[in-house]
């Protein structure tokens, strides 16, 4: 009730000084853990921080095209190893203070901060060298070598230095739940729900007066609620219910390309699988189209499927995708059977064994997945064990997810099922490099292959968008022969939105980069 009542007073007030704009409720999947985009460690957390923060460049959502907000002008310096940043006059933080080449400057500096312990502020110091002021108005940022894409490289919400004490930046701090940044809408992060007040600015002119996030709890709930009017929108809906929002002439389905691909990641140092022909028997057993109907419900022969088969570590949208390589959509278990023969493996009783020995695969699966995918754990192991395998499955926590598979600790299991998601670069160098050093950061298994990472050095050393596109095709046909990964598929996410609310364009990844053309009529 409280909450209530600071949500109506904060409308009231912010009414009376932006205009006659209207409130939107939505449910998210949970509430943001930061606002802060230093410590974003969900799509929540990226989806709320759109709304607060300006990122450097972004890519617009209808063409794709690379721009900015707060940039008036830029050049490239140094031979290609810094750039001149020039800002627009006019723009100002929402304590009403003006943006600055300071702001910019802080930003990077408090990312190179080993005090700011932010895994973000990591992969920027792996691309980031330095930054200089010239003036209030222009910026010298500096790269630590030459990169292909260098404006795709400075995707980072920029901050407000007055706001900081020091470029060492915690995420306890007060900034993390009550944000300045110089986005559409001041947010104020509660222990129930997030409110997002409009902000008018030089460069944005958000025509929604309030956004309410509200968390949320029991899909039919939701689904019921947005019917009802309660709430206006649902961020995720799961695929079983789609069918009944679609029905609905109050309510309209729309399309949220997380740019993401789903995976069986292979453990390829672990006992028979450290040989290629085992895996690629495994590929062979798993049936795509069947895992796609039965957890998915997606019929076979089905016309805009909102799940789209993959044979490498890209979706088919990417310019890195090499369409060459072809996808495997039903299983060929004698084929697979010819290979694990080969593999010196034996079929006794319907199982296989090796050295006399049963084979038994422990799979595990990042738990969330189960409410895009509903038992896919289940039939996944289904179709391992029609293969002849003894399999045992788990359920991963994201604790245990981000503390023990991305940093290489979970080598006890031998499959695990998991979904990457991309923003503006589509690097993947971390998932696959031998990890040492800076290198192989997310390498979930600790997979080496030399030749890998030699393709790997070549996309790093690419100084043209067509050699970075060589490169990861090379990359895209290797993997899809040593298969470190099952590739499966890109899975739509949907939304649902209530049809009084128009123009609201989603953006890939971030959702709300386009909020300020969102009205309702």
């Amino acid at each position: 009730m409280a909450l209530r009542h600071a949500v109506l007073a904060a409308g009231a007030a912010l009414l009376a000084t932006v205009g006659t704009g209207a409130t939107l409720a939505y449910y998210e999947e949970s509430l943001p853990t930061s606002l802060n985009p230093l410590f974003a460690a969900s799509m929540v957390d990226y989806r709320s921080q759109e709304l607060v923060f300006d990122r450097m460049w972004y890519h617009d959502a209808i063409t794709n095209e690379l721009k900015s907000r707060i940039v008036e002008r830029w050049e490239l310096a140094d031979a290609g190893k810094s750039i001149k940043i020039t800002l627009k006059d006019g723009i100002k933080w929402h304590d009403g203070s003006p943006l600055t080449s300071k702001d910019v400057c802080f930003t990077v500096k408090a990312m190179l901060d080993r005090g700011t312990a932010s895994p973000i502020a990591q992969q920027y110091r792996e691309v980031l060298a330095g930054c200089d002021t010239q003036g209030n108005k222009t910026a010298v940022v500096h790269f630590v070598k030459i990169f292909h894409n260098p404006r795709e490289r400075l995707g980072f919400a920029v901050l407000p230095a007055s706001a900081f004490s020091s470029t060492a930046i915690s995420p306890d701090l007060p900034f993390s739940a009550r944000p300045v940044g110089t986005g559409p809408f001041k947010g104020s992060r509660g222990r129930r729900g997030v409110i997002f007040e409009a902000f008018a600015n030089a460069h944005h002119g958000p025509k929604i007066a309030q956004l309410q996030l509200r968390e949320g709890g029991d899909p039919l709930v939701q689904v019921k609620s947005l019917i009802n009017n309660d709430v206006q929108g649902i961020i995720a809906v799961p695929p079983q219910l789609r069918p009944d929002l679609s029905a609905n002439d109050e309510v309209a389905l729309k399309s949220y390309d997380l740019r993401s691909w789903w995976f069986i990641a292979v453990n390829t140092s672990k006992g028979e699988l450290a040989d290629r022909r085992v895996r690629q028997a495994l590929n062979l057993i798993i049936d795509r189209t069947e895992l796609r109907q039965l957890s998915i419900g997606v019929k076979p022969g089905e016309q805009n499927s909102p799940c789209e088969f993959i044979s490498g570590p890209f979706v088919q949208s990417s310019p890195y995708y090499n369409r060459s390589v072809p996808v495997i959509e039903r299983s060929d278990r004698a084929k697979a059977e010819k290979l694990l023969r080969e593999a010196g493996l034996e079929k006794v009783g319907g199982r296989w064994h090796h050295d006399g020995q049963p084979i038994s695969l422990k799979i595990g699966m990042l738990a969330p997945l189960d409410g895009e995918a509903p038992d896919l754990l289940f039939q996944i192991g289904n179709q391992i064990g029609a293969g002849g395998f003894d399999r045992q499955e788990f359920k991963i926590s994201v604790d245990d997810w981000n503390k023990d598979v991305l940093t290489g600790k979970a080598q006890d299991y031998d499959l695990l099922i998991g979904k990457w998601s991309f923003g503006l670069v589509e690097d993947v160098n971390d998932l696959f490099h031998t990890r040492a050093g800076k290198e192989g950061r997310k390498n979930i298994f600790n997979y080496s292959n030399p030749e890998v990472d030699k393709v790997l050095e070549e996309y790093e050393a690419a100084r043209t968008d067509t050699a970075a596109q060589d490169a990861y095709h090379k990359l895209h046909e290797i993997l899809a022969q040593d298969l470190p990964y099952l590739f499966l598929w890109k899975l739509d996410t949907k939304s649902a939105w209530r049809t009084e609310v128009r123009g609201n364009i989603i953006s890939p990844y971030f959702y709300f980069t386009e909020i300020d053309a969102w009205k309702v009529e």
